[in-house]
């Protein structure tokens, strides 16, 4: 198939909302003006088939056989960031858990570059690496970037990063990606959900929400499996501190012993936690980590009477799971 709405906008400069690229998460849902298109399979998560019978596509599944006119949907609060090409060198590596480091880089060239807090970018290790996406971890106006890469055990680029990975490597960074980014003129609470190492783009979302001042609930959850997989818990009880209505809530979904944290899957956790605030009109939720969780857990903010237009995820799969993907679609 040919080139694709999206990278056919990407390659003129153009800001287009976009997350996965993959067809699974639906930032880049737009409706087709005018002109046929050919989709590529894609996720009904990412688009439903009442969506497509409205005309909605994925701008990044959808192949022009003509010319074509669309529109991307409405953002309720647009960013536009210059998408930079940048020459980095690592600066430091540091072991977070037992299996997900901290990697901070210095720009060589081609910043400044400038982000909302929760997105992401393309990085790319010298050595014949394959670019992989990462949110950034730290807030806009802190030194970076910064990501969070957790070791996924398939080998590959997150295994070389947590063994071989070392200060002075070269890395090739472009962003920023994703419309999961903190919306400040937003007024209403905030739930931010996170799943493992997608603490970094929450972490960066909620250090934003505090430092900006944002004065209304901000309610934080971090799954994760077991006790040695907790991370930045001293500091998200910090921010929580100096806030004044933040509260932070870690969850084992896996304990290997007993525990008096709490224990079992987010979407259950949301459930008891947020019952209480039915409905969670004017929410806004922030969700990052695996895909089956971020999922789940929309569908249990949904039940609780948040709007999925006010739920902002970035679908982030590993090379695996994305090759089984396509394996079903096939």
């Amino acid at each position: 198939m040919g080139e694709t709405i999206l990278q056919a906008a990407l390659r003129h400069g153009i800001a287009y909302p976009c997350g996965c690229q993959s067809g699974n998460c639906g930032a880049c849902k737009s409706a087709l003006a005018s002109g046929e298109v050919e989709m590529s399979p894609f996720s009904e998560y990412a688009l439903t088939g009442a969506e497509q019978r409205q005309g909605l596509i994925l701008a990044c599944r959808a192949v022009p056989w003509s010319d074509a006119e669309v529109t991307w949907q409405d953002q309720d609060e647009t960013v536009a960031h210059p998408l930079r090409k940048l020459d980095c060198a690592v600066e430091s590596v540091e072991p977070l858990t037992h299996d997900t480091a901290r990697v901070r880089l210095e720009i060589l060239a081609g910043g400044p570059f400038d982000f909302s807090a929760g997105q992401y970018a393309s990085v790319r290790f010298e050595g014949g690496w394959p670019a992989r996406d990462y949110s950034m971890a730290n807030s806009p106006d802190e030194p970076g970037p910064e990501f969070h890469i957790r070791d996924s055990g398939e080998g590959g680029v997150s295994s070389f990063v947590r063994r071989d990975l070392r200060p002075g490597h070269r890395v090739r960074v472009e962003g920023p990606l994703g419309v999961s980014y903190l919306r400040e003129k937003h007024n209403g609470p905030i739930v931010a959900v996170a799943g493992g190492s997608g603490l970094a783009p929450i972490r960066a979302i909620v250090r934003r929400a505090v430092d900006a001042g944002l004065p209304q609930p901000i309610r934080v959850f971090v799954g994760v499996r077991d006790e040695r997989d907790v991370y930045m818990e001293d500091e998200l009880k910090a921010l929580a501190g100096t806030h004044g209505d933040m509260s932070v809530t870690f969850a084992l979904s896996e304990p290997s012993g007993p525990t008096a944290r709490r224990t079992g899957m987010m979407m259950d956790v949301l459930r008891a936690d947020l019952m209480r605030q039915f409905p969670l009109d004017g929410w806004k939720a922030y969700l990052a980590g695996p895909p089956v969780m971020v999922e789940s857990s929309v569908e249990a903010l949904a039940d609780m009477g948040l709007a999925k237009a006010d739920c902002h995820a970035d679908a982030f799969y590993s090379a695996g799971e994305l090759a089984e993907q396509e394996r079903k679609r096939a």
